[in-house]
């Protein structure tokens, strides 16, 4: 987008905005009498936001003026505007959005469909590579990844700090390498995430081998390739993994595995079956 397109644009964003709102929206008593203006007036907003009426009007009529973040944020908090349009606004003014609060919570629907993509193994993962959800059988793939401790389901610690993980990938450094890299492009946009700060801390003290790959600092997020695994109870598999990302929640990854060939889907077979023996056996303690 061009510099003055970009202008034009926010001014009249910023006018459709503030001309959507009325008085009782933002705390001000109505007015009394008919008023030939539409919405808030500008000597509201700029009340609102604590910025000049004159530096509001020359936003609104495309002046060669670029508002600081902070003038942004105030502009976005007076016009009660929505995350999406506030993300909206700090592009049309030149800067990055500012990081959402992320709830970490799979919709239902989400939930709904890695279910409904079985016997294909799917699951969901956040920013930091936490396992949000499973269907069953990933989590028999992932030796029963959802049965260990919440705080144990993140790729990861399964990686570097579970043993269990041990010769678990066939093609491992390939594995890990894009998981660090995948970590580190995630970082940027998170980089005042505590958990996040928490995760990667823990990491470097507890295994060189991260702290190696993340001090390389290399950057990649991969959204399909071959991932070959060696299952201690059906031995090798195969899988094609796609990555889909929500536009509802652009933190949350919906990843599903597909058998690369028929070796592959055989054993996938097997461990489903397997897997539920085992949910039966459970039952019946019960």
């Amino acid at each position: 987008m061009s510099t003055q397109l970009g202008r034009n644009e926010l001014a009249a964003f910023l006018r459709a905005r503030r001309e959507a709102l009325r008085p009782s929206d933002v705390g001000l008593p109505p007015r009394i009498g008919a008023s030939r203006t539409p919405g808030l007036r500008r000597e509201e907003v700029a009340a609102l936001a604590g910025v000049s009426v004159d530096y509001l009007v020359r936003l609104e009529q495309a002046r060669d003026v670029r508002p600081s973040a902070q003038v942004v944020q105030s502009l976005s908090n007076a016009l009660r505007l929505s995350p999406d349009q506030t993300g909206y606004l700090f592009s049309l003014a030149g800067h990055r959005a500012p990081e959402r609060a992320s709830a970490h919570e799979v919709p239902d629907g989400i939930r709904q469909l890695i279910d409904d993509v079985a016997p294909l193994p799917a699951m969901v993962l956040d920013h930091r590579l936490d396992i949000l959800a499973t269907n069953e059988m990933m989590a028999a793939l992932l030796l029963d990844i959802d049965r260990r401790p919440v705080a144990d389901r993140n790729v990861l610690r399964m990686c570097f700090l579970d043993s269990r993980f041990d010769g678990f990938y066939e093609a491992r450094d390939d594995v890990v390498r894009g998981a660090v890299a995948d970590l580190r492009a995630a970082w940027v946009n998170h980089s005042h995430d505590a958990k996040l700060a928490a995760l990667i801390e823990e990491l470097e003290r507890e295994s060189t081998e991260f702290s190696r790959y993340w001090q390389s600092r290399e950057v990649s997020v991969r959204n399909r390739g071959d991932k070959p695994m060696r299952h201690p109870l059906v031995g090798l598999i195969t899988v094609t993994f796609d990555v889909l990302t929500p536009l509802g929640d652009p933190d949350l990854r919906l990843i599903v595995y597909r058998p690369a060939d028929a070796q592959s889907r055989s054993a996938l077979d097997e461990l489903g079956r397997l897997r539920g023996q085992r949910s039966q056996r459970h039952l019946r303690t019960i």
